[in-house]
């Protein structure tokens, strides 16, 4: 923090560019609710060990609740000249109260000040985020229930490869933002800490409780080491990494909704309410809402390579490149929210059709390795059965036949193992109920995963 707004040390007055370079209260004015908070809690404390007289504090106290309300009402008076919002309060303290409202800052600097908005207000953040990663899982839980009996073809290499049911993907796409939730619920866990006390970077002279200002907003516990508390801000690394990994997955599922919503595919029907039309096409219905989600990504990543580059040269203490950490963690969690709930509706809104779903499956050989298997589970070594597999799928494409339409002639040709039950095998439906293991497509095993995941999603609510 720049010593400039104490005074006493300067003759001259900052210059009007230099002025409006350092000046953060554009972006940082965010964090007063916070900044309000934990100020509230420390005036408490010092009035607890002594250090402030108990009228002080209560006067303090008072300010800082006007204060509050009155930005809340929107009357308050941000002044970029008072540089950030830590001093905008203080200078607005001061005002309010009197000589008391200097002794707000008795056993604190700037330093663990921002520190400790920053751990305040990135907690609640990934509380929120949290709370939006689960309601796009309850849109993906009612989907997959409803469209249970929908079967589809897997992709890999964005070729046909194997049926499973819709549900099936839907909960693929569950399974990834669960482990996105985690992630944030972990950082959230880690970022628990008190930096309040370290003051700017050695501690403080004053009797003070760290211990009871760490437990009054909250935190677990205070930070061990006063250097670290001021200075580390691997806490929003953790936090935007987490962001930019879901912004990643938000990104692959906005991608297959453009994908199953075009022509070629025509899996399904985006509605009005999350498409665009075009300025010259009439026709058109553009899935404009993935696609900004998609583009989106690049956002949350950048604010991630924003925060790595500028802490990664850094000395300890505090420098004053650290101002600029609020401005990509902000960002990143704005627009993860924002993407959240754009795919949230777009998808409980999207109309899925179970015919070209089906009528999908009827080429490009998705029935091929049932033909392999077939053979294996009779004792043939699964790479000759693959081989003979592949041979039965290039005479079929070359006499423009599916598998089922070979005759049974032609499996006896390429191996005298096969009778007429092969025909059975490559019934789509069957294909998909003989995959009834654990994680598979069968259709009492996405049931079961559905209601898992609707179970926790109830516990995470009675929590």
């Amino acid at each position: 923090m720049s010593d400039k707004a104490w005074g006493g040390r300067f003759e001259e007055e900052l210059d009007a560019i230099a002025a409006r370079f350092s000046a953060s209260v554009d972006v940082d004015g965010r964090l007063w609710p916070q900044d309000i908070d934990g100020s509230i809690a420390h005036v408490r404390m010092l009035a607890n060990r002594d250090v402030l007289s108990k009228a002080d504090a209560e006067l303090i106290e008072s300010g800082l609740q006007e204060i509050r309300a009155s930005i809340e009402a929107g009357d308050f008076d941000w002044d970029a000249s008072k540089e950030d919002v830590h001093m905008n309060i203080e200078a607005a303290l001061t005002e309010a109260v009197g000589e008391a409202g200097g002794r707000l800052h008795t056993g604190r600097s700037r330093n663990d000040q921002v520190a400790t908005d920053m751990r305040l207000w990135t907690r609640q953040a990934c509380e929120t985020t949290v709370d939006d990663i689960d309601v796009l899982l309850e849109v993906l839980a009612d989907k997959a229930d409803a469209h249970l009996d929908f079967l589809m073809p897997g992709y890999t290499h964005l070729q046909r490869a194997q049926p499973v049911r819709l549900a099936h993907h839907l909960l693929a796409w569950a399974e990834m933002l669960e482990r996105d939730r985690g992630r944030v619920v972990d950082a959230a866990r880690r970022m628990n800490e008190s930096p309040l006390g370290a003051a700017a970077l050695a501690g403080t002279t004053f009797p003070i409780d760290r211990e009871s200002t760490a437990a009054s907003l909250g935190f677990d516990r205070p930070m061990r080491n006063s250097l670290d508390a001021v200075s580390s801000r691997d806490f929003l690394l953790e936090a935007v990494s987490a962001l930019a990994i879901c912004s990643v997955h938000l990104s692959r599922i906005a991608e297959e909704l453009v994908l199953w919503s075009s022509q070629e595919f025509a899996f399904m029907q985006m509605s009005d309410a999350f498409t665009t039309g075009s300025s010259i096409m009439p026709q058109k219905k553009n899935p404009d809402m993935p696609e900004l989600v998609r583009g989106k990504t690049g956002r949350v990543v950048g604010s991630l390579v924003n925060l790595l580059v500028m802490l990664k040269g850094l000395p300890l203490t505090y420098n004053r490149d650290l101002q600029e950490d609020k401005a990509p963690v902000f960002e990143a969690f704005d627009t993860v929210h924002d993407c959240l709930a754009v795919l949230a509706g777009a998808i409980a809104s999207a109309r899925f059709d179970q015919k070209q779903m089906a009528a999908a499956l009827q080429a490009g050989f998705l029935d091929a390795t049932e033909v392999a298997d077939w053979l294996a589970l009779r004792g043939v070594p699964f790479r000759e059965a693959h081989h003979v597999a592949g041979k039965l799928v290039q005479q079929a494409a070359k006499e423009g036949k599916t598998l089922a339409q070979l005759p049974i002639e032609s499996y006896q040709s390429a191996h005298d193992a096969f009778d007429d039950s092969i025909f059975d095998a490559l019934d789509m439906e069957t294909a998909v109920e003989r995959r009834d293991v654990f994680g598979g497509p069968a259709r009492g095993r996405v049931a079961d995963a559905i209601a898992e995941l609707r179970g926790r999603l109830q516990a995470r609510r009675e929590a």
